[in-house]
């Protein structure tokens, strides 16, 4: 095994990157990404292509539909589809070989578009030499997927608009970027009123060391600029998201003695968030609602997140943040909603009403989501499902 290298760089995620720290970064990631990895199993560590939620058939299908050649060349770390796409125009940050692209381009349909952006040649060359093959494969009359080349801490130099874009999803990369502050404003420009930034990548358990961030293939493998989780939370807000929702979570497993030995102590997790861009003007109020069943492949429940996961035709309370959302994004049309009024919300199940826990912690989800942690709900109703009294 070749001695592994290093490239000396400091980058503070609450603040942007001075110029040639940054270009030190992205130029050792396109050389990384770009020239020595040709396919998946090129890759040092699992933390790149470690799934954190199980993919539903219908989703698979849609992959099974992507040429090989984009497929080989995947280095995503979670599942990075969003519900209700029909006709959504949707951005990926670093798209890469554009897997995840050609993938929602069917799930979007004719109408919808999805861009791919990505700063390195050699994997937009792949996506773009095949272009015209998938949109013959799905029988799409004109191409509905295209790939702009730039930077995700710099959408306008790309050409990307203020609010052109329903949804935003990236799959592993943010931790990429040396100026996560920049990524995250750049999206929140570029949504529309209402729009998500629906994401999966790595975080840590605290900030990390020097030696972790420093060191050029933990930096490349997806761990050492890896986000305290915490920071993400704090960031997401400061650029004027609403909460995080957290999706799923799982623990990482590096599975490099030798990448292990530097990162000691330290623990990692690949989590999927959802933020979205609501109005200030939206009321945050705790608010009892009612799912439809009118989402495609979602019609009789919908796992919105870790805390709410909705069935079709039945009544939950959920917060005010939570409320807004459903409100002012695409998801509107799919709920009945209406305040709690006096605190309370009659007739919603057997159990008492209460504020429910809200989960945001990926570690503390990954370790109730492992199977050694998983128990039978007892007490009727009211037991200790994970979802609340549903």
């Amino acid at each position: 095994m070749k001695p592994l290298s290093f490239v000396m760089v400091f980058i503070s995620d609450s603040v942007p990157a001075c110029d040639s720290k940054a270009s030190t970064i992205h130029s050792d990631v396109k050389d990384y990404y770009g020239k020595q990895l040709q396919k998946s199993e090129d890759l040092k560590t699992n933390a790149c292509t470690t799934s954190a939620k199980p993919t539903p058939a219908f989703i698979r299908k849609a992959l099974k539909e992507v040429h090989s050649e984009i497929t080989s060349r995947y280095y995503g770390c979670g599942l990075v589809v969003p519900e209700s796409l029909e006709s959504c125009r949707v951005l990926d940050l670093g798209c890469g070989s554009g897997q995840d692209c050609f993938m929602l381009s069917q799930l979007v349909g004719e109408k919808g578009h999805v861009t791919g952006i990505d700063m390195t040649e050699e994997q937009l060359a792949v996506a773009r030499k095949h272009i015209d093959y998938h949109t013959k494969k799905f029988g799409f009359k004109k191409p509905n997927v295209d790939f702009v080349q730039g930077y995700m801490e710099l959408l306008g130099e790309a050409g990307l608009k203020d609010s052109s874009y329903d949804i935003i999803i990236s799959n592993c990369v943010v931790n990429l970027s040396p100026d996560k502050a920049a990524v995250l404003r750049e999206v929140y420009r570029v949504l529309k009123d209402g729009g998500e930034m629906y994401f999966s990548d790595v975080y840590s358990n605290q900030a990390l060391t020097k030696e972790i961030r420093e060191h050029r293939v933990l930096w490349g493998e997806c761990l050492g600029g890896a986000l305290w989780w915490e920071d993400l939370v704090r960031l997401a807000q400061e650029v004027g998201f609403s909460p995080p929702r957290l999706v799923t979570a799982s623990h990482v497993a590096i599975g490099n003695k030798e990448l292990e030995s530097i990162v000691g102590d330290y623990k990692f997790v690949s989590a999927t968030y959802r933020l979205f861009k609501v109005p200030k003007s939206c009321p945050k109020e705790r608010s009892q609602v009612i799912y439809n069943g009118s989402i495609t492949n979602w019609e009789q429940f919908l796992e919105f997140d870790a805390n709410y996961t909705f069935k079709e035709g039945e009544a939950m309370v959920v917060d005010g943040d939570a409320a807004a959302i459903l409100r002012s994004s695409r998801f509107a049309d799919d709920f009945m909603i209406r305040p709690v009024e006096g605190g309370a919300a009659a007739g919603v199940g057997c159990c008492p009403v209460k504020p429910k826990e809200i989960i945001v912690n990926p570690f503390e989800l990954a370790k109730r989501l492992e199977p050694a942690d998983i128990k039978p709900a007892t007490g009727g109703c009211c037991g200790t499902k994970a979802s609340g009294c549903s």
